[in-house]
């Protein structure tokens, strides 16, 4: 595609669209970081096509970006994902017929993402960061609520009340009122009370969430974990609601999923073993209760 040589916001060039979408309803009623989120990956790629005029967008130029991204599958699939919303509202404007990329495939990603964290794995870190560390109340935080480190970071005991933990998500907005669980109790209870936070940097500053991700990071290694992450320990709660015989949407109700093919791909490391289990002792309960609902009643000679 030739590019216009002009200013940077030429009208009908990319950077007039991101400008339009960046004050639009649509962008504006997102929360502040998905908002973050989509300005980086959409920003990025205007550094190089922000004088393109969106009218002459054709499927294939995408499809070549996203192709030289080969190497990097998932951050392809998420530009992709960016500028399909984007060409939706250029079509809403009126500043394309149609969006191009409808039905455009993304890249294979061979990886299931961030790894979930096993049981053995939980024990080491625990062995490393015992209670009272700020490394294990984060640990536990994440483990036993399930949630992203954007809410993590915000938590506090002003969230806590008559043994449950409330907090209303940074991404979907979807408030979650989960029990605590006695271990989290545990780790709570055993936690200094300095702060009405519960995780904060050493300055005594709220984390962001990308920063408590690296401070996470650094914590795992201590504990010979490199391969876990802090979003493997939300991975390892579905995980564990799953094989406790959890159904998708009380899972939901825990991690705050917005859908259940979110919850099935986190789940998707359940053990299947355990999960069989289940659902034969279920089938055999079921059995039972209905022998007892429809008893076998024995014939008499008087009958005949």
């Amino acid at each position: 595609m030739e590019r216009v040589a002009t200013s940077r916001t030429e009208p009908g060039s990319f950077g007039d669209l991101l400008r339009r979408y960046y004050s639009a309803p649509e962008f504006l009623n997102l929360a502040d970081g998905t908002q973050r989120n989509y300005r980086r990956i959409l920003e990025k790629f205007g550094e190089k096509h922000r004088d393109w005029p969106v009218s002459g967008l054709k499927r294939i130029h995408i499809k070549t970006i996203i192709g030289k991204m080969e190497d990097r599958p998932q951050a392809a699939n998420s530009l992709l994902k960016r500028l399909k919303t984007l060409l939706n509202f250029a079509a809403e404007i009126d500043m394309v017929p149609h969006n191009p990329l409808m039905g455009m495939r993304g890249l294979k990603v061979s990886s299931e993402g961030f790894h979930t964290w096993t049981d053995e794995e939980i024990s080491r870190y625990e062995a490393r960061h015992p209670i009272g560390s700020k490394a294990r109340l984060a640990m536990a935080l994440m483990l036993f609520t399930g949630q992203r480190k954007s809410d993590a970071v915000k938590m506090g005991w002003q969230h806590v009340k008559d043994g449950r933990i409330a907090v209303r998500q940074q991404k979907t907005t979807t408030m979650v009122d989960i029990p605590i669980h006695p271990d989290l109790k545990r780790v709570l209870d055993g936690s200094p009370r300095k702060n009405l936070t519960f995780l904060v940097t050493e300055y005594g500053k709220p984390f962001t969430a990308n920063g408590f991700g690296n401070w996470m990071r650094d914590r795992c290694n201590e504990a010979g974990l490199p391969q876990c992450s802090s979003h493997g320990l939300r991975k390892a709660m579905a995980k564990r609601l799953a094989e406790a015989g959890c159904s998708v949407n009380e899972i939901m109700s825990i991690t705050g999923h917005a859908t259940e093919g979110e919850v099935i791909r986190y789940t998707k490391e359940a053990n299947k073993t355990v999960l069989a289990d289940h659902a034969m002792r279920a089938l055999q309960l079921d059995g039972a209760r209905r022998k007892s609902a429809n008893p076998v009643r024995k014939v008499s000679k008087s009958d005949g």
